[in-house]
């Protein structure tokens, strides 16, 4: 299993740079992107240029702070499968993925994400969703079949 989206794993995480193309913009990381994409229409390329200029912890702080799109809830997950998509059409990184093999990947944390990833601290137990460590193998295995099919 993989635990930890850090150090030979860093790769993994969304604060990962590398470039994303989302909605006719470029942003650094999966996290800006995908804070970004929760605004509502209003005034959409100055927060993309906002999003795109700043750290992915600032993203995620500011993203906090947005209003939400009124369908959030239903499409966050599809939105985070494109931006994931996105980043792992990058050769080395989706060979990268594909190394990671079998093992089970865990976004592991403990600001009790337990939507995106599972919160290790006493409280939570690693009882999460982990829908991003869900999403990525799932990204694996569909590129683990492409690799078989060629």
């Amino acid at each position: 299993m993989i635990n930890r989206f850090n150090n030979a794993y860093a790769f993994l995480s969304n604060f990962y740079h590398c470039r994303i193309e989302y909605d006719g913009a470029v942003f650094p990381t999966v996290e800006n992107a995908f804070q970004a994409a929760k605004y509502v229409e209003n005034n959409k390329p100055a927060v993309y240029q906002e999003f795109a200029s700043i750290t992915p912890g600032e993203a995620k702080r500011r993203g906090r702070k947005l209003p939400l799109r009124r369908n959030w809830d239903n499409i966050r997950l599809s939105i985070m499968e494109e931006l994931l998509r996105n980043k792992f059409a990058d050769a080395v990184l989706k060979q990268r993925l594909l190394a990671t093999g079998n093992h089970e990947l865990v976004e592991g944390n403990h600001w009790h994400d337990n939507f995106w990833g599972s919160c290790t601290c006493d409280r939570c137990r690693n009882k999460g969703q982990n829908q991003l460590g869900k999403l990525l193998m799932k990204l694996r295995s569909e590129y683990r079949n492409e690799n078989n099919e060629s």
